[in-house]
């Protein structure tokens, strides 16, 4: 019995230990894994929190949210099942909504559930300002989009996992409509990575040559302030589909 309340003492000063040690900040797939997986959502652990994760939404208020360009939350959003979600779908002015504050160097972890032919994103390094209508204006994006019910052919910049109208996924590992799906984000400096469900699927280097020619060629040509800034808010898209967004956590880097 002595031996037995030993070993259940030693595992739980290892707990301890382990959820008082250091990640590796500078790597994304380091940090990836330090998120918990299959937590009860909107929470954090005493790991998450000794290592300077988080939450972004607590998943009963809208606390830390705002409409874009807008001082209050906008009717277009709810809180459901523990989620933020669209309350209206086809609207052609449905609103995007953003962080209260700006992030510079972070890691964003989040999950995403999708219902079909949706289209959505996460939006980052968004200025916030009334010379612009939407955050996309400004800020790159991690597509979101049930691309296997799409009425249109999708290039492939614009499927899900991508650096929208930038760089394709590199891999497919994305979750059918109604499953949850792990989006990860990962900027420091100009080295971004984007991972979903544990696969690397989008990394570049901002103000690269070659991201500076993807910039300069395409649909961001018609944006003169598109990927112009390196700290700005964080959106949630709102497209006119819906999507469910939970378990929204970042660490400052």
């Amino acid at each position: 019995m002595k031996k037995l309340k030993l070993g259940i003492i030693l595992s739980a000063l290892m707990a301890v230990m382990l959820s008082c040690g250091k990640v590796d900040k500078s790597d994304p797939k380091a940090l990836f894994d330090d998120v918990t997986k299959n937590q009860t959502p909107n929470t954090l652990t005493i790991k998450e929190k000794n290592h300077g994760w988080q939450l972004l939404f607590d998943g009963t208020t809208t606390t830390g949210w705002h409409g874009y360009n807008m001082k209050e939350f906008p009717d277009s959003w709810k809180i459901e099942d523990a989620s933020l979600t669209m309350s209206t779908t086809g609207s052609q002015e449905s609103q995007d909504i953003i962080t209260n504050d700006k992030y510079r160097d972070f890691a964003l972890s989040l999950e995403y559930k999708m219902t079909k032919a949706c289209n959505s994103g996460v939006i980052f390094q968004v200025a916030e300002d009334t010379m612009y209508k939407f955050p996309y204006e400004t800020g790159p994006e991690f597509q979101i989009v049930d691309q296997e019910n799409w009425p249109d052919k999708l290039e492939d910049w614009q499927i899900n996992g991508a650096n929208y109208a930038m760089y394709p996924p590199m891999a497919k590992p994305y979750k059918p409509v109604g499953d949850w799906n792990q989006l990860f984000l990962f900027v420091k400096g100009n080295n971004v990575t984007q991972i979903l469900n544990g696969v690397v699927v989008v990394t570049y280097v901002k103000n690269s040559e070659e991201w500076t020619k993807l910039r300069n060629s395409g649909k961001w040509s018609a944006f003169p302030d598109w990927g112009k800034y390196d700290e700005g808010f964080i959106s949630l898209q709102n497209h006119g589909t819906k999507v469910w967004f939970r378990n929204i956590k970042l660490m400052k880097l």
